[in-house]
């Protein structure tokens, strides 16, 4: 990478593509634009239109070793410290699992009941377990101005996280945080529970990519033995929480739809709605309580 005064925008993008390429990256020219465009705070439009114009030695450097961190499997957003989710952008931590495109599918399946709820309810109380950056969360009270959010989560750091992210979007005054395990440090009740939970069999998290594995918390990934531990909490006690309308919305793994369904049932849930991802995998499911 030519350093010095001669360092242009469009070069920069160009090496940084090079060197993905090189390395055999999946999506080597994407990757760079976010790359690049996060370090420069341009927009991928912009690395074409102002590619001509001088980029400042220091963001050089921080390319530089920028390549090093994603050469060694760190995800890009993990190096930018952030990614949007649902149009907001989310600071990540060390301490959270980075938010995914499909987890935008849990959104899009809740919101719906969100403001059917909202439109029954004066203020209406969400709950989301394993809150992580609050993506979720914020996600939802900022497409429904009547709800008040609670994140959950046993990290004190990815609830720091989750606090900066609801300031950082305006939504503080209607968020709040709780420590701990699943529902031991839960009170009251809520219309919506929603949750991205572990749902990963412990076996198979050495197997995962090291994109995964070395950056996202294990404890956020791994869901015991048959991955289904994070839902067996949630269903065993989700009743004693929820008001008598209300939902549960939770993500899966792609062949988890059966078992998870089985474990809501036997708690005396019943699944009214199901929805698939991008791949169209089986991804969010959305329970009500037999009263």
């Amino acid at each position: 990478m030519s350093g010095g005064p001669g360092a242009t925008v469009a070069g920069l993008f160009q090496e940084v593509r090079a060197r993905f390429i090189e390395a055999d990256l999946d999506d080597p020219a994407t990757e760079a634009r976010i790359l690049v465009g996060g370090l420069l705070q341009l927009s991928s439009t912009e690395l074409v239109t102002r590619g001509t114009e001088a980029v400042a030695p220091d963001r050089v450097e921080a390319a530089r070793a920028a390549i090093a961190r994603r050469l060694n499997h760190e995800p890009v957003h993990r190096i930018l410290g952030e990614r949007e989710f649902y149009g907001l952008p989310m600071t990540l931590s060390p301490a959270t699992l980075e938010p995914r495109p499909d987890t935008e599918i849990l959104v899009d399946t809740v919101l719906p009941h969100v403001r059917r709820l909202a439109s029954e309810h004066e203020t209406i109380h969400i709950l989301d377990m394993g809150t992580g950056t609050g993506a979720i969360c914020l996600a939802l009270l900022h497409e429904c101005p009547q709800a008040m959010g609670i994140g959950s989560d046993i990290s004190g750091e990815a609830l720091e996280t989750a606090r900066a992210n609801a300031a950082r979007n305006g939504l503080a005054a209607r968020f709040d945080t709780v420590q701990g395990s699943w529902f031991e440090a839960i009170h009251g009740r809520f219309h919506v529970i929603v949750s991205n939970p572990p749902y990963i069999e412990s076996s198979v998290i050495s197997t995962l990519a090291p994109e995964v594995k070395n950056f996202d918390p294990p404890a956020a990934l791994d869901g015991g033995l048959d991955g289904l531990d994070a839902y067996r909490a949630i269903a065993k006690d989700a009743a004693r929480f929820l008001h008598r309308d209300g939902i549960v919305g939770v993500e899966i793994g792609y062949d988890q739809r059966k078992t998870v369904t089985s474990v809501f049932e036997g708690a005396g849930f019943f699944l009214i709605e199901a929805a698939r991802d991008y791949g169209h995998n089986d991804r969010v499911l959305v329970f009500q309580y037999h009263h």
